[in-house]
């Protein structure tokens, strides 16, 4: 049986720890300078798949373009039976696997980091402790209410800082590892 891939998160949140406005809207967030992608191109050069969560990968079908080129997506729904045609040809599918056995079948196809999105997503595999790193970007704005990135838990969940990095206009990026015992 193969071992379950590495996970990882990557994600901006409000100085107040909101993914988005109650809404699912993110027009919070800064657009980055001409040149700048606070490290997304590094990042996602580093994970072989994704796991999403079917709200936000709707949201991700109304961008122009599409931003995970060269990485299969998982959308992971109970809903939803299938991506766009245009996304069939192997950059995206639709599983209603559990997220244990999505990551397993993911491991078995040979991926190795996987990068999970998506606020309810995220939130579902911290509680069932399947997140292995952390990347969460503060943008400094307060929007005072939204949808949170992490929900109730009913143990605490201990994570090793990694490092921190500043960028201009004062987002700040934090990594984290999880430390299990």
């Amino acid at each position: 049986m193969p071992q379950r891939a590495t996970t990882v998160v990557y994600i901006a949140t409000s100085l107040d720890g909101f993914i988005a406005r109650p809404d699912g809207g993110f027009d919070w967030l800064t657009e980055p300078p001409e040149g700048e992608d606070f490290g997304w191109a590094e990042f996602i050069a580093t994970v072989d798949a994704m796991i999403m969560g079917r709200v936000t990968f709707e949201t991700v079908l109304q961008f122009d373009g599409w931003p995970y080129e060269g990485t299969p997506l998982t959308v992971l729904s109970r809903t939803l039976e299938s991506v766009p045609e245009h996304l069939r040809d192997g950059r995206a599918e639709v599983s209603s696997l559990t997220p244990a056995a999505l990551l397993e079948q993911m491991a078995g196809r040979g991926h190795k980091r996987v990068y999970v999105d998506g606020g309810k997503t995220v939130q579902s595999f911290i509680e069932l402790d399947l997140i292995d790193e952390l990347i969460v970007t503060r943008v400094p704005v307060l929007i005072g209410q939204g949808l949170p990135l992490f929900g109730p838990l009913d143990r605490d969940v201990d994570w090793e800082h990694v490092s921190t990095k500043t960028y201009a206009g004062g987002l700040v990026k934090t990594a984290y590892r999880r430390q299990r015992s």
